[in-house]
């Protein structure tokens, strides 16, 4: 017993090498961690239970029966982050440049299925070239097989991806199934075709970064949520994240204690400008809202016009979407539509309550808007918040114009409670352009046709442009005090508790994609 004890420490000792120490000296020399030490530093100490260390590819062609690594460029396991189970693989850029083979495949597949089959969250810190060429169809099936397995646990487990080197060809449709997408700044990129393969097809050079790096995702495709500085602070973040989130969809998210006390908030009547044109920052009130410090902002670079993230009210997680009046005026576009939309269906699949902060003007005008299908994409939107059951709360901050307020979780699409600051303007649109619709022959014969489109309309801002004739109708529960707001939405919140809503019996519904 005593060798076979020995030979099995051996071939551990072996496995833990991963492709080698030259090859690990040269991913430090980038100031990249091995996958060992990723899962090390992500996971509670002592808590990682690794599976299929002793793995081997099978294949011998092109030379590989030479050429066999214990693991076969993944480390794949389980263990805890702050006591939590999570279910995690790390993909070994020393193997193979961590191109995934049919057994890589089948390691990756076997985590997924047992995270799904305890209700835990899955972890993926991605670093591969993609498929591994010498395998053929074998390593394409293989990711197929993963594609197959993101998609029956999307709202099932959350799915999170971390890319921390490059993630090209089909390794990067795993990842953009998955719930969330953080990439390391200036040394993890995601193409489906490199800088080279554009130059040969498109005649067109451009660099990795610029094609795929981190700031590139993060500001123009929206690929990922989050990007990170270095290794060790994408494992923070993953950390971070994974704290406003339930293990399963059966289950809520873990709440903080918290004690209630004095749940005013005098800034809240500062914050807003008496000038309805004048902008102000959105994230100011969800600061002066939400638990101190607790706001966690995903897609913080892409649409910046409109801000989602998580954050804790009197301890307890919900999802925050709300215009943002810095940008574009707060108004809706294309790709605020998509941002807001995934983020809203992502906390309806897991039990998060939605607060949403409304300042929107309307739908952003204009050619680019209309040819790149603003009318599908805002529709997005409104369907996202229509189906969603979780407990939701609007909050008028300012103005909630035309189209653009029945989407905003609107009391008409299913929204519990909505309140509104006096400032609240509700109405088809701004008084000015309603002016100029309404009153057009009046204001072109008069003397002093300016003159006249004042009179005219502060005369319509009057009838219209205030919450009340909203809350007459019911349409708005409350026009409330700002400094109220917090004590207001934490009771709110927690009348909401064990809400439940039974929707239509269906497969599916078809979203507008």
């Amino acid at each position: 017993m005593k060798d076979k004890i020995n030979k099995l420490q051996a071939l551990q000792a072996e496995a833990k090498l991963g492709g080698g120490e030259k090859r690990i000296a040269s991913q430090h020399s980038k100031k990249k961690l091995t996958a060992r030490e990723r899962v090390e530093l992500l996971l509670d100490v002592g808590s990682f239970e690794e599976m299929g260390m002793l793995v081997r590819h099978r294949s011998t062609d092109f030379g590989m029966e030479e050429q066999k690594y214990y693991g076969d460029g993944v480390v794949t396991g389980y263990g805890t982050i702050d006591g939590r189970l999570v279910y995690i693989f790390a993909q070994d850029f020393t193997v193979f440049g961590g191109s995934l083979s049919e057994t890589h495949a089948e390691k990756i597949v076997k985590v997924m299925d047992a995270a799904m089959k305890t209700g835990a969250p899955l972890i993926g810190l991605n670093d591969s070239g993609g498929a591994r060429i010498q395998e053929g169809v074998k390593s394409l099936g293989g990711y197929a097989d993963i594609f197959y397995k993101n998609v029956m646990a999307s709202g099932v487990i959350p799915q999170i991806s971390a890319i921390m080197g490059p993630c090209a060809g089909g390794a990067v449709y795993s990842p953009a199934m998955t719930d969330f997408t953080i990439m390391v700044e200036q040394t993890s990129f995601m193409f489906v075709t490199g800088p080279n393969v554009v130059k040969t097809v498109t005649n067109e050079e451009v660099t990795s970064e610029e094609l795929g790096g981190a700031s590139t995702h993060a500001t123009k495709s929206g690929v990922t949520h989050l990007t990170s500085s270095n290794d060790v602070t994408c494992i923070q973040d993953i950390k971070r994240l994974l704290s406003y989130l339930p293990q399963n969809n059966r289950e809520k998210a873990p709440a903080i204690p918290y004690t209630l006390t004095d749940e005013y908030r005098p800034r809240l009547n500062e914050i807003i400008p008496d000038v309805s044109t004048q902008p102000y920052d959105i994230k100011e009130i969800i600061s002066e809202i939400v638990d101190e410090d607790s706001f966690f902002e995903i897609h913080k670079d892409y649409a910046e016009n409109i801000v989602v993230g998580f954050s804790r009210l009197a301890g307890k997680s919900i999802g925050i979407v709300a215009n943002q009046p810095m940008h574009l005026a707060g108004c809706l576009d294309v790709e605020s539509s998509k941002k807001a939309a995934r983020f809203v269906r992502f906390c309806d699949s897991f039990n998060i309550p939605l607060l949403v902060l409304v300042d929107v003007p309307g739908f952003l005008p204009g050619t680019h808007q209309e040819w790149n299908g603003i009318i599908t994409n805002g529709a997005k939107l409104l369907y996202a918040f229509s189906e969603a059951t979780v407990p939701r709360i609007s909050l008028i901050t300012r103005k909630a114009y035309g189209g653009a307020y029945d989407v905003m979780n609107s009391k008409h699409i299913g929204a519990d409670y909505n309140y509104s600051y006096p400032c609240g303007e509700i109405a088809v649109m701004g008084a000015k352009g309603a002016s100029e619709i309404i009153f057009r022959k009046e204001i072109k014969s008069a003397d002093n046709p300016e003159e006249k489109l004042k009179e005219k309309e502060a005369e319509y801002a009057e009838k219209f442009a205030h919450p009340y004739l909203a809350a007459e109708r019911g349409f708005i529960d409350e026009v409330i005090n700002p400094t109220e707001t917090r004590r207001k939405l934490i009771k709110a919140f927690a009348s909401l508790e064990n809400k439940k809503v039974v929707n239509p019996t269906k497969k599916h519904g078809n979203i507008p994609l």
